[in-house]
């Protein structure tokens, strides 16, 4: 059997995957870095709380929620697939995503993505929206605590979005279908 020597990014994944993080801490492979995040403060797990039960509460479409699941996504270049962890991912529930997922699942199926802003706040406003647009993920939502702002990305094409609306907390935020309710921001504040 010929012996097929291994790319720099199998090398990387491979580190990757064998990580041992520290209790409570998440390691993401984003664009060929590996991103080691602490656990999260109580402002940024309330942020997502409030979202969680309002989406679970008003959303036309019966949704499931996870907190922290690993996705795999299309990465932009030579580097390996990237392994992201959303704060939030909303699936319908119909569709039962998360029984039986591995730790990093595909992106298949996903409605929504949500992040909030906390110690590296460039890797959610640019290097995941990108993931997530390649996903694709049709929507992704990042809650910008440093310009206390949410804003809702739609329409990925490539590695973008086609369409964002921001809105400063307090504002009411109109999700699309298979949402289909507005956001109440004001407890964000």
């Amino acid at each position: 059997m010929p012996y097929e020597p291994l790319t720099q990014a199998d090398v990387l994944l491979e580190g990757f995957l064998a990580l041992d993080t520290p209790e409570g801490f998440r390691a993401e492979l984003i664009e060929g870095d590996i991103v080691v995040t602490p656990p999260p403060d109580g402002d940024h797990e309330d942020c997502i709380s409030l979202i969680m039960k309002q989406v679970i509460r008003l959303a036309r479409t019966d949704m499931d929620f996870s907190g922290n699941k690993g996705l795999k996504l299309a990465s932009g270049g030579r580097c390996p697939k990237n392994h992201v962890i959303p704060d939030g991912t909303f699936a319908p529930a119909e569709l039962r995503l998360y029984r039986g997922a591995e730790p990093w699942m595909p992106c298949d199926g996903v409605a929504l993505v949500v992040e909030v802003t906390s110690t590296k706040p460039r890797a959610d406003r640019t290097d995941k929206r990108h993931c997530y647009a390649r996903g694709p993920v049709p929507l992704y939502l990042l809650v910008d605590r440093d310009q206390s702002s949410l804003t809702l990305f739609s329409d990925p094409e490539g590695d973008d979005y086609r369409q964002h609306c921001t809105i400063p907390f307090g504002k009411r935020l109109a999700l699309p279908e298979p949402f289909a309710f507005d956001l109440e921001t004001g407890e964000l504040v």
